[in-house]
């Protein structure tokens, strides 16, 4: 019997569907449940052969014991090693060199110093930065968020250069991302499941929380979706994410990727409305299955991106 687990915390509404779903399906020699832990010992397999993660992005304990899973054989759902070593600022650079428009966006380092650092830590750091010149190529307004982590904390919107200084100055030791606004005609949060499956659900990030997908497609948006459903798909392939979101805002007709290092995307009922739930549930539930179907034990049963695929082989983006 190989079995699917789903690892999650507080979510009441997808994980309990997701089991139901696949159960309900009633494969031959498949079966799902919430994954229960009693002890992780190195070296040793759990008994699951494919591991939806929904967590450990919050649980350092869950993003190791993942780790171990996966290097014994189970299919991680996303990759634990790669979601490590993301962020969103690599995620941009990425997209640039494969053809993803996104906003003109600079790294800056942290305002306070890390702990364990000092001074001297720094020699490779130009003082003053080239603040200038980064003003420049970004432009006002401009928005500050870190490079790292989501959900909407530690977001700025800059106005003008005092503004920033005094915005930056609130920011500690987060490292952040200073980025071009995008000021859109439309807006698009995109699912994609196993690199494959899509989902493009119009969104308005301008309303509360319980509306932003209390909204439609643009009419006559068929050339777009078509162009958006490829870079969903072409950032995917390269990132290797199982399970993600892509935000998109569209200006001139243009679509720029404006958020796509969501390997734990909202999926929750009462968010999303039930349509995009339906299709979500469904999605993810045959793509695990697919998982499972292939999952070879004791083999390496992660997905790998085509960056890290090019790279292993030497071969430029």
């Amino acid at each position: 019997m190989k079995k699917i687990g789903i690892l999650h915390g507080m979510e009441s509404s997808f994980p309990p569907a997701f089991v139901d779903r696949i159960n309900a399906m009633d494969v031959p020699g498949i079966r799902a449940e919430a994954v229960k832990i009693d002890r992780v010992i190195q070296g040793e397999p759990l008994q699951y052969d494919v591991i939806v993660d929904r967590i450990s992005q919050d649980v350092p304990f869950y993003r190791a014991m993942l780790k171990n899973a996966a290097i014994t054989g189970t299919a991680v759902i996303n990759n634990p090693f790669w979601w490590s070593a993301d962020d969103k600022f690599f995620n941009n650079c990425l997209a640039v060199k494969i053809g993803v428009p996104v906003p003109k966006t600079v790294i800056l380092p942290s305002k306070e110093r890390p702990p364990d650092t000092q001074e001297t830590s720094f020699r490779n750091l130009a003082f003053p930065l080239d603040w200038q010149g980064m003003f420049d190529y970004i432009g006002w307004p401009a928005y500050m968020k870190p490079f790292a982590g989501g959900g909407w904390k530690h977001v700025y919107k800059i106005h003008d250069q005092a503004d920033f200084f005094d915005k930056y100055g609130q920011t500690n030791q987060l490292v952040m991302l200073l980025q071009e606004e995008i000021v859109f005609d439309h807006y698009f949060r995109c699912y994609c499941i196993g690199s494959k499956y899509v989902r493009i659900m119009a969104y308005e990030p301008r309303n509360p929380h319980h509306l932003r997908y209390d909204v439609r497609l643009p009419v006559n948006s068929e050339k777009l979706i078509s162009l958006i459903e490829s870079y969903v798909i072409r950032l995917n392939e390269f990132l290797g994410y199982d399970f993600n979101t892509v935000e998109f805002a569209v200006r001139d007709g243009i679509p720029y990727a404006i958020d796509f290092c969501n390997p734990a995307p909202d999926a929750d009922l009462h968010s999303v409305g039930k349509d995009n739930w339906d299709w979500v549930v469904e999605h993810a539930a045959l793509y695990a299955i697919e998982r499972a179907r292939v999952h070879k034990p004791g083999q390496d049963n992660l997905t790998w991106g085509k960056y890290i695929s090019r790279s292993v082989n030497k071969e430029m983006l």
